[in-house]
């Protein structure tokens, strides 16, 4: 797995090994981290799920001002850290080590400029975020990726995009 654009374009990131994890295919992260275009830059973004942290290292290469990485796996966590470690960052990226649920019923509103989730799918995650999100929005935009027949239309206020079998619902906080 690769950087895809941005001041660490090309730096390979290291990827979990679990058959049970689902990376972000590249395919799919260079067209949702496109569709952000210059929303991105000077952002602050929390990445729920966060994985390996590709999602939120494409992020801050493209000009995001800062990251909070929250994953409650230990696996995952081990490999995020390692790779915020390879791209030698410092104070602007925070490691939570937490349920993605749990953390955004604990904050106040609008507290990032963007929220990207990469939850496991068929799990009722992504209907769960965007439950919240509505309930107690925790950013401006709330973009999750999920499979394209787990957010159905009765979600009449967001917006998706259709990669394959994948999906990005994208949805906005009350202003």
């Amino acid at each position: 797995m690769r950087i895809i654009a941005g001041r660490w374009k090309g730096r390979r990131l290291k990827s979990p090994r679990d058959r049970g994890m689902r990376p972000t295919s590249g395919k799919v992260r260079e067209a949702w981290m496109s569709a952000l275009g210059n929303d991105i830059l000077g952002a602050s973004v929390l990445d729920l799920f966060a994985g390996s942290g590709a999602l939120g290292l494409e992020a801050l290469s493209r000009g995001a001002k800062s990251v909070v990485f929250v994953e409650a796996n230990l696996g995952s966590m081990k490999i995020l850290k390692e790779n915020v470690g390879l791209l030698s960052l410092g104070s602007e990226v925070t490691v939570v080590k937490a349920d993605a649920i749990n953390y955004i019923k604990n904050w106040g509103q609008k507290n990032f400029d963007i929220a990207v989730a990469d939850p496991p799918y068929g799990k009722g995650y992504a209907k769960e975020l965007i439950e919240s999100f509505r309930d107690h929005p925790f950013a401006s935009r709330l973009w999750v990726e999920h499979a394209k027949d787990e957010v159905d239309e009765s979600f009449s206020d967001y917006n998706q995009r259709q990669y394959g079998k994948t999906a990005i619902s994208i949805v906005e906080a009350d202003r």
